[in-house]
């Protein structure tokens, strides 16, 4: 096979060294558990392989995309009542991303795409920061949110973590690794506060008081149909958001409309 030129662990020195990367894609996922049935690495295999799936799509465009190795720990602190979860704090993570920042901008790429997989990392804070500290331009991807105004089209419940959609995307990717004999129902114990059952008030939920299997989201009706054809609808917006930040040049008006 050729040298996937647009994946930076496969490619080399000579090659790297003709070309001139405007954008680097980095996936950043968690090792946690999923349910009964899906593996711990979940969320890093997807969001690994929308970000290489996209920088593909974009390759032929723009010759000038690049996809960084993922980042395979999370932030997990309410999910530690689960066996091997693994935890990193934000502000850990947080200067990981910006040491990798850093470098790029070092080398030349000032144009950098976050994709997550897991929504216990939040990068706001951080991305807004790094703009006017490294006069850099980083945009961040929660990819499973892409097609969200299309998931009818996919899924019956999409859920929230380890649920139809999630389970979909194991399917697709790893068909090996889902149990499916094993899946529980995904059922949540709600909250007893109407408030929070709402959603107009917040907090954090410790997935330990959910329920026994870190599941939220009945898995049952996933296909590996519908996960192949959702990752194909995300692959495909993202691979366009690549080619237009690659082909624009930054300038003092970047990214609005001048």
């Amino acid at each position: 096979m050729p040298i996937r030129e647009w994946i930076l662990a496969e490619t080399n020195l000579r090659r790297i060294k003709q070309r001139q990367y405007e954008v680097a894609v980095l996936p950043i996922g968690a090792t946690e558990a999923h349910n009964w049935h899906l593996p711990e690495g979940q969320d890093t295999a997807q969001a690994d392989y929308v970000a290489r799936r996209a920088c593909e799509l974009a390759w032929p465009q723009c010759h000038s995309v690049v996809c960084l190795p993922p980042i395979p720990y999370g932030v997990d602190a309410n999910l530690m009542s689960f066996p091997l979860s693994m935890h990193v704090s934000q502000a850990v993570l947080d200067a990981m991303v910006r040491e990798l920042l850093t470098s790029l901008k070092h080398h030349g790429i000032r144009k950098t795409v976050i994709v997550n997989s897991h929504g216990g990392n939040d990068f706001t804070a951080l991305i807004r920061q790094v703009q006017p500290d490294l006069d850099i331009h980083v945009f961040l991807c929660n990819w499973w949110t892409v097609g969200k105004d299309r998931y009818a089209e996919f899924f019956g419940d999409p859920g929230d973590h380890a649920g139809e959609l999630e389970t979909a995307a194991g399917l697709a990717l790893h068909p090996d690794l889902v149990e499916m004999e094993h899946a529980a129902d995904g059922a949540p114990k709600p909250f007893r506060f109407e408030a929070l059952e709402k959603g107009w008030v917040k907090t954090s939920r410790d997935f330990g008081r959910l329920n026994d299997h870190c599941g939220v989201g009945n898995p049952h009706a996933a296909t590996a149909e519908s996960g192949r054809a959702y990752f194909e609808l995300v692959c495909e917006r993202l691979a366009g958001f690549l080619v237009d930040i690659a082909k624009t040049p930054i300038d003092r008006q970047f990214p609005m409309q001048p």
